[in-house]
């Protein structure tokens, strides 16, 4: 991706097609109600089942949402955008409606990963349709933006959860529910088509082939392995460290309620900063930031030198994360698009299955080795974005100012 030449942010902001603005709007909604994941802990608890038992059943969210990046994609690019997303909203609703009724821990696992896999399977189609309607110039102000209406909804969302649950845990599913079923109406009503493959039959295989064949691109799935592996730290070793450095759960909650409030108030305009110099450097940067942020814990216990922890590490996925999602965008063939938004994804859930397994193990061992490897780790993911020849990026469906008016979508 090349560096963006000298535009304002809010003049691209500006430019940005309405159909853009939906999607901001229907995530921000989804977002502000993804009620059940954050408090089924406590639901199962309430329910008597012991905490091994109830980790055992959220868990299958994170399985269910792994199978979601590879069947999203390929629904994105198959049957549309505007589909999948609906079908993952409206699939989502029923999903969390049907787990609030189960009774046995059988039965919660199962649709706990089937809530995990409807829910995430819109995330591919909506990264590629992104990309198909906003050229190559803006996508980092779009992705910017749409990150922002995600953060915003999940800043914002926990505090109404929690003000249900004290009424009824019943809320909780229902709520989530309504606002998904919400942004399935938005998805039906107000976005388009997208991109998607013209064929009525694809070459089997063709979009494994591609990907494989896409060295640049395996080694920045890799890369996002790692930095995935080190970011999940956030939710399960580092609130094992705040609470052996002597704070309160309470405390743990205020420190990563910043990272959202940090992202909602900064990343947008630091974005405007990113977004003039390469997209590779600024990518490494941000990992290595990341990287650093949880190895600083080596020295950080009290409450404000953990704030300066999450400081840096927030820093480093506001730098890195808006400038991935057009990188990957920019490097998609545009009929795969949602192939590679699904490789992308996956990264996410390989790392949110690692992190709690693997760096429970080694801060179980030693928890100064694992933020040292932590940091270790962010450097050589950086190494993996850096190595390599600059590859040209695919060649954007839309004109600089083409708006919405895209060859292949369909209204």
């Amino acid at each position: 991706m090349r560096a963006a030449p000298r535009r304002s942010l809010r003049a691209d902001l500006r430019a940005l097609p309405a159909p853009a603005w939906f999607l901001f709007a229907g995530s921000f909604v989804n977002h502000f109600g993804s009620f059940v994941v954050m408090f089924l802990v406590l639901y199962l608890r309430g329910k008597g089942y012991s905490p091994v038992q109830a980790g055992l059943a959220v868990s299958g969210y994170g399985v269910g949402s792994l199978f979601a990046a590879a069947v999203g994609g390929y629904l994105a690019d198959r049957i549309g955008r505007r589909n999948t997303i609906a079908l993952s909203m409206f699939g989502a609703a029923a999903a969390v409606m049907a787990l609030s009724q189960a009774e046995s821990l059988r039965a919660f696992v199962a649709l706990t990963a089937v809530a995990g896999l409807a829910a995430a399977l819109y995330r591919p189609a909506s990264a590629a349709l992104l990309a198909d309607l906003v050229p190559t110039e803006r996508r980092l102000t779009a992705f910017a933006a749409y990150r922002l209406a995600i953060n915003a909804g999940f800043a914002f969302g926990p505090a109404t959860a929690g003000f249900l649950a004290d009424r009824s845990f019943f809320l909780i599913f229902a709520g989530d529910a309504i606002t998904s079923a919400i942004f399935g109406t938005i998805a039906l009503f107000a976005l388009p088509q997208g991109e998607r493959s013209r064929r009525e039959k694809e070459v089997r295989g063709e979009a494994f082939r591609a990907v494989i064949a896409d060295r640049s691109f395996l080694r920045f799935l890799l890369a996002y392995v790692l930095v995935s592996f080190v970011f999940f730290q956030s939710g399960s070793t580092f609130p094992l460290h705040v609470r052996a450095g002597g704070l309160s759960n309470a405390a743990y909650g205020l420190l990563v309620s910043m990272n959202g409030a940090i992202i909602v108030i900064f990343e947008l305009g630091l974005t405007a900063v990113t977004r003039r110099f390469p997209a590779r450097p600024v990518i490494a940067f941000g990992i290595v930031l990341t990287g650093l942020g949880f190895a600083l814990n080596v020295v950080a216990h009290s409450f404000p030198a953990l704030a300066s922890t999450v400081f840096v590490w927030t820093v480093g996925e506001m730098v890195s994360a808006p400038v991935s999602n057009a990188y990957v965008a920019d490097l998609a063939p545009p009929h795969l698009r949602g192939r590679y938004q699904g490789a992308y994804s996956l990264t996410f859930g390989l790392g949110l299955v690692l992190a709690p397994s693997v760096g429970g193990a080694l801060f179980g061992w030693n928890p100064i080795a694992l933020w040292l490897s932590c940091g270790a780790i962010g450097l050589s993911a950086a190494g993996l974005v850096l190595v390599g020849p600059e590859r040209r990026v695919a060649p954007t469906l839309a004109a600089p100012e083409a708006g919405p008016d895209i060859p292949g979508v369909e209204t």
